[in-house]
């Protein structure tokens, strides 16, 4: 597709996908809003693989409205470790709310990590949690590091709170649909910001349905600099990277 700006390109056109990972889905079968059954988990997979991927974290919402036990979404991983054949490297983790059910799983040590010591969070796009930053800094003060879901997305944030984020190392996670534009210019226009200055340490799919990541992968909406950019994130299979 070319605009007045010059050639765009999609996640398979520019190569993105060779070698890298994808550190946020909903791809396990069942167990919240993504991914229904365990065909389709096998096929998005799929496609993964015959895009060039390296590896794919499944990362199942655990909030008070849904409830996941550590156990059962252990369980359930290991159904679709020994269903697919492929070649792709599979991680589980968890994406927490940060509610008071993530609390008390946290008090009980009871986390699913994404990577040594890493936890993945979020909170509603709409507004904060009562005690955000003391939130954080308990996760911190427990021996943790917070990795924050597609902050781009949240409405209350700004400028500021990023750099808040930042002064507290706390680890930001790109939404690839953000940066396509699958959520609106205005969320686009913040994940540039954050991806052109530097404050994301990894990046996902969020994928919660096969045909939803195969059209975000192909949309040929991306600028030579922010392929550039988004090349070492994609790279990063964990916090800590």
């Amino acid at each position: 597709m070319l605009s007045l700006f010059g050639k765009k390109y999609s996640m398979l056109s520019a190569a993105l996908l060779e070698g890298a990972t994808d550190a946020h889905s909903h791809i396990l079968f069942g167990v919240d809003d993504g991914v229904g059954e365990l065909e389709e988990s096998l096929a998005i997979l799929a496609f993964c693989e015959d895009a060039g991927m390296k590896a794919v974290w499944f990362t199942p919402h655990i909030m008070e409205d849904v409830p996941n036990k550590t156990e059962d979404l252990k369980l359930r991983f290991e159904e679709v470790k020994s269903a697919y054949k492929g070649s792709l490297e599979l991680h589980l983790a968890a994406e927490y709310m940060l509610d008071t059910l993530f609390e008390e799983r946290l008090d009980a040590r009871d986390l699913l990590m994404h990577g040594e010591g890493f936890v993945l969070v979020e909170t509603s796009t709409w507004a904060p949690p009562i005690d955000l930053w003391g939130t954080l800094e308990k996760i911190l003060a427990a021996g943790y590091r917070p990795i924050l879901a597609h902050p781009e997305r949240y409405r209350y944030m700004g400028r500021p709170e990023y750099r808040r984020l930042a002064s507290m190392d706390v680890r930001l996670q790109l939404n690839i649909p953000s940066i396509v534009g699958s959520y609106g210019d205005a969320v686009r226009e913040k994940a540039r910001f954050l991806l052109r200055g530097g404050y994301y340490s990894m990046a996902g799919s969020d994928c919660h349905r096969g045909k939803s990541i195969k059209a975000q992968y192909a949309a040929e909406v991306l600028e030579k600099k922010d392929i550039r950019l988004l090349k070492p994130l994609l790279m990063q299979s964990e916090g800590n990277q």
